[in-house]
C-alpha cells in the first residue's frame, strides 16, 4: 500500500517519507509523526491503517537529518540508540519536515497530524506553531509537559497511559491544567500502548484511542 517519497523542507534539507494512499478518493491528509525508533514497520503500519480509513497518510523520517533510514526495534539497545539520535534532531527542524509533508498531504484536502512518543511532542508543537493543519492528536508525548504553555491553535486531543513510567500523571495533570481547551484521555496502561510490537501494547486501549482519534479527524479533516 505504501511508497517511499522524498520531501524538501524550507531550509533545503531533504528527507525520505513513507506515503500510504487510500483506495478511493481521500477524506483528507494525515501526517504521522514517528517515535524515537524511526519510520519503522510499526509507523508504516499506522500509516497503512489511516489509509484504510480513507486518508492520505505521510510519515516523515525526521531522523534522516542526522542519520539516514533509522529503523529500530524496541529492545533496550534500540531505546538507547533512538534516544541518542533523537537528541540530535530539534523540534524546530522536525516542524520544518512536518510542513513539507503537509504540503504534499494537502493534495488530499485538509490535513491532520498524529504523533507517538517523541512524535506526540512534535504533534503538539505543530498544533501550536504551524499553519495549515486542521486537527492534532498526540499519543504519550513525553515532552508535552515542558511545552504545555504552547497553546494548540487547532482542535487537539491527547492520549496518555496512567501507568506510563516515563510520563508521570503529574505531568499529564500539568498539561490538563495549562490547556483546559484540550481534551485529554487517559487509559489504565503503560507507555507505547498503541504499538503492537511492544510488551506494553494494549488492544482495548489502542482501539478506544483510535476511535476517539478518528472521531476528531472525521469532524475537522474529513
Amino acid at each position: 500500500m505504501g511508497t517511499q517519497i522524498e520531501l524538501t523542507a524550507a531550509d533545503g534539507a531533504t528527507i525520505s517519507a513513507y506515503r500510504a494512499d487510500p483506495a478511493g478518493k481521500p477524506r483528507g491528509g494525515i501526517i504521522v509523526c514517528q517515535e524515537i525508533f524511526g519510520v519503522n514497520s510499526h509507523i508504516r503500519s499506522v500509516c497503512d491503517r489511516y489509509a484504510q480509513e480513507g486518508y492520505l497518510a505521510i510519515a516523515p523520517a525526521f531522523f534522516d537529518r542526522v542519520q539516514p533510514d533509522v529503523q529500530l526495534g524496541y529492545t533496550p539497545d534500540d531505546v538507547a540508540k533512538g534516544k541518542e539520535v533523537m537528541q540530535k534532531v530539534t523540534i524546530d527542524d522536525a516542524l520544518k519536515d512536518v510542513a513539507a509533508a503537509a504540503a504534499v498531504a494537502s493534495e488530499a484536502g485538509k490535513v491532520g497530524i498524529v504523533g507517538y512518543c517523541w512524535g506526540g511532542t512534535v504533534a503538539w508543537a505543530a498544533a501550536s506553531r504551524l499553519d495549515g493543519l486542521s486537527a492534532s492528536v498526540p499519543y504519550y508525548g513525553g515532552g508535552i509537559a515542558a511545552i504545555a504553555d504552547q497553546t494548540p491553535r487547532i482542535p487537539t486531543i491527547a492520549h496518555f497511559g496512567e501507568h506510563d513510567h516515563s510520563i508521570p500523571m503529574s505531568d499529564v495533570e500539568k498539561v490538563r491544567a495549562a490547556q483546559p481547551g484540550v481534551t485529554i484521555y487517559t487509559y489504565p496502561v503503560g507507555h507505547g500502548f498503541n504499538c503492537e510490537q511492544r510488551g506494553s501494547f494494549d488492544q482495548a486501549a489502542a482501539d478506544l484511542a483510535l476511535s476517539r482519534t478518528l472521531e476528531l479527524l472525521h469532524k475537522h479533516v474529513g
